[in-house]
């Protein structure tokens, strides 16, 4: 689509969460706003080839693995695989209604969408290339990057063969392989892994550290290692480094700097990720990018060049939708009024939708020792919770990390299904002031029953009898 105009007070380029959040704040705070998006939809990689469809492709993965395991598959006969087709089908139908939305939501706030790439010929001036190749320039008084990031891929691995994937191209596969290799275990690395093996593939997960997503609390990377290895059946090498990849019509054989060689039908490359600064000009703007394609940024999300912000994956960490929305509506915010209340963005949850899900929020014990803070723990396991052991979700735990003397809860770490919702329950009342932020709240609240929200009780006085 053309742009009606050609100034605007602020044009944002990409339409992804980060992109979002600012042209939607932007417009509501009655700014001119114009989105560049290079792609036909608008939604960004969020929408078309990350968190969105991973998580429907793992729903429906968990959904089949539930039916298989239930009291009444013996009877239901159900199908013994599901394929590739029918896996593509219900990512697509879920991405076109996110599209539909997203394009609602431009509509309704008058963001004018322009599809093409955009470049930078001064710092107040884009040409907008169309997928046609004609050219139009667009003039803004601001600018918000949001470009988001793009798998990171090695140049001695050949990503046209049709045996090498990553994260944006394994949703394009049409048929499931018989093994599969996942060189790379951080998020995307291990939930694929997770899900690809419940649809009985088996799976193979090289990690290139000594534990699997160490950022995480000990007891819950320990278990999640524990549950993938023993639970699903997966093998993972840790501490491990590629030094070749062999490719052929019959599989790949993935050379390891140790010497180990490991061979499967299809090698998911799931190794670090890239910045998409290339193309965009910067140099003719004076903002630099880093060896990840990343920019640097202030509190306010300002670049270099104070009326050009950047939000979102290209910012680098934390590398969540949810950040880069909530940093896209802050810099909106700041562009519109000066001010950008940037603290909020600082403690956001992580959600890791394995089998079972993980997600944190505030500090682990690892950090908790380092600071030197006096804190204790309590657990609540869910194979001793009624509704854990009614609905046969018995993996997992809640772990709360409080301070021994003031009770304040300093973190909140759950493992197990629903992990990402019930983690709101406790994010809700560590965010408020001091002395409403402890587990006093968890101890004197009455809790439906049976629930997996009554984890919070049970953890709260499970610390508490520890004093």
């Amino acid at each position: 689509m053309h742009a009606l105009n050609t100034n605007y007070d602020v044009i944002v380029i990409g339409s992804g969460p980060g992109g979002e959040g600012a042209a939607i704040s932007l417009a509501k705070a009655g700014k001119t706003v114009a989105v560049v998006e290079r792609h036909a939809f608008v939604g960004g990689g969020c929408t078309h080839w990350g968190t969105i469809p991973s998580k429907a492709l793992i729903h429906v993965v968990r959904e089949f693995a539930t039916l298989k395991k239930s009291r009444f598959a013996a009877n239901a006969h159900l199908p013994t695989r599901i394929t590739a087709a029918e896996l593509m089908q219900t990512i697509t139908d879920v991405v076109a209604l996110q599209v539909r939305e997203r394009e609602g939501f431009y509509a309704r706030n008058a963001v004018t969408v322009v599809e093409g790439t955009a470049c930078f010929l001064n710092s107040t001036t884009l040409e907008i290339t169309d997928s046609d190749g004609s050219r139009q320039q667009l003039t803004a008084s601001a600018f918000v990057i949001a470009t988001g990031s793009r798998p990171y891929r090695p140049t001695d691995i050949d990503f046209t063969h049709p045996r090498v994937v990553d994260s944006d191209t394994i949703l394009a596969m049409r048929e499931l392989p018989g093994t599969l290799t996942v060189y790379g275990a951080g998020v995307i690395g291990c939930e694929y892994a997770s899900a690809i093996k419940d649809l009985g593939v088996k799976v193979n997960l090289v990690n290139t550290r000594e534990r699997l997503l160490e950022y995480l609390d000990d007891e819950i990377s320990t278990a999640l290692s524990y549950h993938m290895r023993d639970e699903q059946g997966i093998l993972i090498r840790q501490n491990e480094e590629y030094e070749r990849v062999e490719l052929s019509d019959k599989g790949v054989v993935l050379h390891l700097k140790t010497g180990k060689v490991i061979k499967s039908d299809m090698l998911l490359w799931a190794n670090g990720r890239t910045g998409n600064s290339e193309g965009l000009g910067l140099e003719k703007v004076g903002i630099a990018i880093d060896h990840r394609g990343n920019l640097a940024v202030n509190d306010a999300y300002q670049t270099s060049q104070p009326h050009i912000y950047a939000v979102g994956d290209i910012i680098g960490f934390p590398n969540l939708a949810s950040a880069a929305y909530d940093q896209g509506r802050f810099a909106g915010t700041h562009i519109a009024t000066g001010r950008c209340d940037e603290r909020l963005v600082k403690h956001i949850p992580t959600g890791i939708y394995t089998t079972p899900e993980i997600s944190a929020l505030g500090d682990t014990e690892r950090t908790l020792t380092e600071q030197r803070i006096p804190y204790e723990v309590g657990h609540a396991f869910f194979r001793n919770l009624a509704r854990g052991q009614i609905t046969d979700r018995r993996a997992g735990m809640l772990k709360l990390l409080f301070h021994r003397e003031t009770l304040e809860i300093l973190g909140i770490h759950c493992f197990g299904h629903n992990a990402a919702e019930i983690l709101h329950i406790g994010q809700a009342i560590m965010a408020q002031p001091a002395p409403h932020n402890t587990i006093r709240y968890f101890i004197d609240t009455t809790f439906n029953y049976p629930t997996m929200a009554e984890a919070y009780r049970v953890a709260a006085l499970n610390g508490y009898n520890r004093l």
